[in-house]
């Protein structure tokens, strides 16, 4: 067994860093392999990202318009009918229920319910929204679809 004292990297596997600038003899003295004179010869001699001569850069060629994004947007979690065949007839589905069940991730996000595969059995349904399809698929199976109102977020 080898004592710890004796392990090395193999001969070839370590090699020691370019040091600049230690004199012409070290074959990187004088100007330390960055050429002549000029900006790149310079400490911190660079031009930063994006920037193109003084050309108008292509990020401001760019259209102005890019669109935008809505802050007061309200992100759904979404349901669709087909996993509510989980539960029992005639059983009321909330969004409590659905969390505990783990169909939603989250109770402080709205639920929508869209009418994705099939219900067979009569739910009385609550959720913040439903689409107009789910609405009519529950319905014509014999249950309920109940609105609850979706709480304000700049309150």
């Amino acid at each position: 067994m080898t004592r710890q004292d004796e392990l090395h990297p193999a001969i070839g596997a370590v090699k020691n860093r370019k040091r600049v600038g230690r004199g012409d003899a070290s074959g990187h003295g004088s100007f330390s392999g960055r050429g002549q004179k000029g900006q790149k010869a310079r400490a911190g001699g660079r031009v930063r990202p994006g920037f193109e001569g003084g050309q108008l850069p292509i990020i401001k060629r760019l259209p102005r318009k890019r669109g935008f994004t809505n802050i007061f947007r309200t992100e759904y979690q979404v349901v669709n009918l087909g996993q509510l065949g989980v539960f029992e007839a005639q059983s009321e589905v909330t969004p409590e229920v659905l969390l505990q069940r783990g169909l939603i991730k989250s109770s402080s996000r709205p639920v929508k319910i869209l009418a994705g595969g099939e219900l067979n059995q009569p739910l009385s349904v609550t959720a913040h929204k439903f689409s107009a399809a789910a609405k009519s698929k529950i319905e014509t199976a014999g249950g309920k679809a109940a609105e609850v109102a979706v709480a304000d977020k700049t309150e």
